[in-house]
């Protein structure tokens, strides 16, 4: 039997088709329908897809919100056996030119609020044969050959037969948001994705079953939305879309009038629901995990999930290379017995690798770190869901190593083997020959009164080679915290020589294409601030 994702679409067709999803539209309104009409959808997709002389290996793209023709996109091209690359909306246009045609994407499916990007990038995507609108009928326009999805897929096949499919042929592929250079790009095989998905379900990773419902406002453009939907999608789960633009409001909305039980987001966005709820209080009482990542999640921000609203902050870590999930924090049983201090204890570090999944922290020599939680090294991975090489790049040389993926991300090790993100090894600032950790110093100013998020990066200094910044965001316009105090605040924990040497108040903090800080700004900034 072939591990393939085609397995996952068929139970949900056979033992789950009366299960609701539903797909929040641009205007805000609800469209509700069942797997069955799902499962129909979909084989009508991709029998409009053969229609179109696409078949396997062939790289079908998106550039689409979270959306149930999305969703349909999700399985209808890696069961027909072809590619799916999702595209990440908030690219530049350079990077978006550049991943279409290095991918060598043969059909590209878009939302209607995004058709003017691939209408300005059209006579640079030298591989595209077709452009279908996702929506009722394609609108006027100066694309050769654009069509709506549903004139599309209208009189196609609904029991169309997907092909066999062997395990090991490639079904996805995301580029990471590069920082320097073009994107690198990621290819994942049918039987990766299986077994991802699978470790998804586990009880002690996500424990995704059929009784949830599953919210992801991670973007489907992004690292497979975290592998949410194919999850969902195999347990028959209720799935809960957030659609175009969402903000805290609609995504708070949905979690309380829909009663979705685990919904997952960055960071960053895990901030501004906190701060919705303070300003209009919903019913997120039927949530059973908040999980958020793409970044480490302050301790503070779990503390006032938890015992404000008693929804617990899940974490994990991983990333496009990893399908994206690599560990979870797992709450062992002596730390569930002491109670919810430790459980959040445990929940702010990265946790164990999922089953399946191998990792090993080494130093700058290449030897592992001891479990002290005091030594720092590099995190390696490996796994069936993987990454082994970058899609036609020549930079896998420095990405892999003997069978394991470099992360670039620095950690200790604990006693019980977690692991606990210390920074990017970019984002470390070095003073004076001295490490110091951006994302405990940010972890801390999180949890400051008066704060409602803050990053830190390294300014040049004459004198140190780098000294800490800190940009604040104030929680409250009108209540602006002052550098005195906030100096103060870190230096109950951190030595002095950590303590921000300046402490910038901002109305906001800049954002990459996947909803993290963007550092690589700030650090410009900061520059500029030294000079």
């Amino acid at each position: 039997m072939q591990l393939n994702l085609k397995t996952f679409f068929e139970r949900a067709e056979s033992y789950f088709p009366d299960n609701p999803l539903v797909s929040r539209q641009a205007d805000g309104r609800l469209f509700r329908y069942r797997y069955a009409d799902y499962c129909r959808r979909t084989r009508q997709l991709a029998s409009a897809l053969a229609g179109l002389g696409i078949g396997p290996g062939d790289k079908v793209a998106t550039l689409a919100w979270n959306t149930h023709r999305h969703l349909e996109l999700y399985f209808a091209v890696p069961c027909l056996g072809a590619i799916l690359h999702t595209v990440n909306i908030r690219l530049s246009d350079e990077h978006i030119t550049y991943i279409v045609n290095h991918a060598q994407d043969v059909a590209l499916f878009v939302d209607p609020d995004l058709l003017p990007v691939v209408e300005r990038l059209a006579p640079s995507l030298t591989s595209l044969r077709h452009v279908v609108v996702l929506d009722d009928r394609a609108p006027g326009g100066s694309l050769p050959g654009l069509r709506g999805y549903e004139e599309l897929i209208a009189d196609c096949d609904p029991r169309f037969a997907f092909p066999e499919l062997d395990e090991n042929a490639p079904c996805g592929m995301c580029f990471t948001s590069a920082t320097t250079g073009d994107p690198k790009g990621v290819v994942y095989a049918q039987r990766g994705l299986y077994l991802h998905t699978l470790a998804l379900c586990l009880r002690d990773t996500l424990a995704i079953g059929e009784h949830d419902t599953v919210l992801p406002v991670v973007p489907m453009f992004h690292a497979n939305s975290w592998g949410l939907p194919y999850a969902a999608v195999a347990m028959g789960a209720s799935l809960v879309l957030p659609g175009p633009h969402p903000n805290a409001a609609d995504i708070l909305g949905l979690i309380a009038d829909e009663g979705v039980t685990l919904a997952a987001a960055a960071v960053t966005v895990g901030v501004e629901l906190y701060a919705q709820l303070k300003k209009t209080p919903r019913d997120v009482g039927r949530l059973r995990g908040l999980m958020l990542g793409g970044s480490a999640t302050p301790e503070a921000l779990m503390r006032r999930f938890q015992e404000e609203y008693g929804v617990p902050v899940l974490t994990a870590w991983g990333a496009t290379e990893a399908a994206p999930l690599a560990t979870v924090t797992h709450v062992r049983r002596a730390a569930l017995a002491e109670g919810p201090d430790a459980a959040i204890r445990a929940r702010v570090r990265q946790g164990i690798p999922v089953p399946g999944v191998e990792i090993k922290v080494l130093d700058e020599a290449g030897q592992s770190v001891p479990r002290d939680d005091a030594h720092v090294g590099e995190v390696y991975a490996r796994g069936p869901w993987i990454a082994a090489e970058y899609y036609r790049d020549a930079r896998s040389r420095d990405g892999f190593a003997d069978g394991w993926w470099r992360s670039g991300d620095i950690a200790t090790l604990g006693q019980d083997g977690s692991i606990r993100l210390i920074d990017r090894a970019k984002d470390l600032v070095k003073s004076g020959g001295e490490w110091i950790s951006s994302v405990e110093l940010e972890n801390e100013l999180a949890a400051c009164p008066g704060v409602r998020e803050a990053a830190v990066v390294a300014m040049p200094d004459p004198r140190w080679q780098e000294r800490p910044i800190a940009f604040v965001v104030p929680a409250q316009e009108n209540e602006v915290p002052d550098a005195e105090m906030l100096g103060a605040w870190l230096g109950r924990r951190f030595p002095k020589w950590w303590i921000p040497d300046r402490f910038d108040i901002v109305a906001s903090l800049p954002r990459t294409g996947v909803g993290k800080v963007d550092k690589r700004s700030l650090r410009r900034r900061a520059a500029d601030l030294a000079t």
